[in-house]
């Protein structure tokens, strides 16, 4: 009988497994099972069960059973301990030429390879890679060139030499004569398709009417050629044939279905002559503030002094004439643009300022677009294509944001990288354009009305 049995028949005895694990030499056992029984009997309710049954003389005759139910509650504990086992695995050690590599730690590498001659010394060093990227690749590698160096490298004298020594090599020699129209070998021969393949491409077929189809085999080559153009069949046609059809040109001349399209030849335009504005003449008639002065263009005049700008910028405050001022590639700097921008700010009549193209730093661009707040003149404001190609975040933000409370500004040029800057800035931008465009339209109809109203 197993424990579990003893346990549940109710005797409370000391028991041991039926089958024990012999240990090894170095591995020592240890098991012990102690079970505790408890019963407990609970009194249960006592049921009473009526049937009726027919007896042989057909008299009904009734059975009362009474069923008593007991119910047993039944305790038991196991305490066991668990065996230590200790296992010991052996492996096979590893060996090198028959020998365990236990043997060679004790070996004097150095003096072993100071026993060997060179040329042992060269053998070993062909078998071994050293496997180390501090090493030259001519020492790692098996081939070694014994030859001695005949001089520095001269490339053009290698060339030749190499063709030199390609044409005087004679060429093998033919085991058997080349002769024209002769096949050697197998000749290629493709297989044969599929008949279901054959019977589509006959089915396919387009029936245009007669009318079409006679209209398409009067056709020039010319006429096809447009009429690919129009149904855009670009792959048909070269670049100087789609477009001579589409600007109803006329076909070129011997160019048909194969023809090659030649580069066109450029268009030489003339260079635009230097800008010959006088600096200094320029500068006296802004401080004489002339009346005829409206426009300054000083564009690509690249010997344009420090002190003439900061005369020039000094003078536009009290200048009650001058609209635009243009200022492209002349060499502005922080220091000239920072004058630039107080100069804006007490202008009268300045409506246009372009500084395009100089080195200046996106924090003075954001001074001279916060300038633009107080100088309610200018419309037009251009800085792109400065020293610093991209302007990064946090400038875009704050022009952003400064152009967003200017309620004159009607053109910003100046490259933004960012969707939402440039989102926002031609939004308001846009406002801005259609609120003078309504004020200008009701001050016109108002100044219409007033006139009607005097005559």
């Amino acid at each position: 009988m197993s424990d579990i049995e003893d346990v549940f028949g109710g005797s409370a005895e000391e028991t041991k497994p039926e089958t024990e694990a012999k240990p090894d030499a170095d591995a020592e056992s240890k098991t012990s099972v102690v079970t505790e029984h408890t019963e407990e009997v609970i009194p249960g309710e006592t049921e009473k069960m009526v049937t009726e049954t027919i007896d042989e003389d057909g008299d009904v005759v009734e059975e009362t059973t009474e069923v008593t139910r007991k119910t047993v509650k039944r305790t038991m504990k196991i305490t066991e301990t668990s065996a230590t086992t200790k296992t010991t695995t052996l492996t096979t050690p590893a060996k090198l030429y028959g020998k365990d590599l236990s043997e060679y730690d004790d070996v004097d590498v150095e003096s072993l390879l100071a026993q060997l001659s060179p040329e042992e010394i060269t053998i070993l060093a062909k078998e071994v890679d050293p496997d180390d990227n501090f090493l030259p690749p001519d020492q790692r590698c098996g081939y070694e060139c014994t030859k001695e160096a005949t001089g520095p490298l001269n490339r053009k004298q290698l060339i030749e030499h190499i063709n030199k020594q390609a044409i005087e090599t004679p060429d093998e020699p033919e085991f058997e004569p080349f002769v024209q129209g002769k096949v050697r070998g197998k000749k290629w021969v493709p297989p044969p398709r599929d008949a279901r393949e054959i019977e589509a491409e006959e089915q396919i077929a387009i029936d245009m009417g007669e009318e079409y189809e006679h209209a398409l085999n009067d056709a020039t080559q010319e006429e096809i050629i447009d009429l690919a153009a129009i149904l855009g069949f670009h792959s048909m046609m070269n670049q100087d044939q789609y477009h001579a059809s589409l600007l109803n040109k006329g076909q070129p001349v011997g160019l048909g279905w194969d023809g090659i399209t030649k580069s066109t030849q450029q268009k030489l335009f003339p260079m635009d002559p230097p800008n010959s504005t006088d600096v200094e003449e320029s500068i006296k008639r802004v401080k004489d503030d002339d009346s005829k002065l409206i426009d300054l263009n000083l564009n690509n005049i690249k010997n344009i002094s420090d002190e003439k700008l900061e005369q020039l910028f000094a003078a536009l405050p009290q200048n009650e004439h001058l609209e635009v001022l243009s200022l492209t590639n002349v060499g502005l700097t922080d220091k000239t643009a920072l004058l630039l921008a107080e100069a804006i700010e007490k202008s009268k009549t300045l409506r246009v300022l372009n500084v395009e193209t100089n080195f200046i730093s996106p924090p003075v661009i954001v001074k001279l677009v916060q300038a633009l707040l107080k100088c309610h003149t200018i419309e037009e404001f251009r800085a792109s294509n400065q020293r610093s190609a991209v302007l990064g975040n946090k400038i875009e933000m704050e022009i952003t944001d400064l152009v967003e409370k200017n309620s004159s500004l009607l053109r910003l040029g100046l490259h933004l990288e960012f969707n939402d800057a440039r989102h926002r800035v031609a939004a308001h931008l846009q406002r801005n354009i259609d609120r003078i465009g309504r004020q200008r339209r009701m001050g016109h109809l108002s100044r219409n009305y007033t006139i009607g109203v005097w005559q």
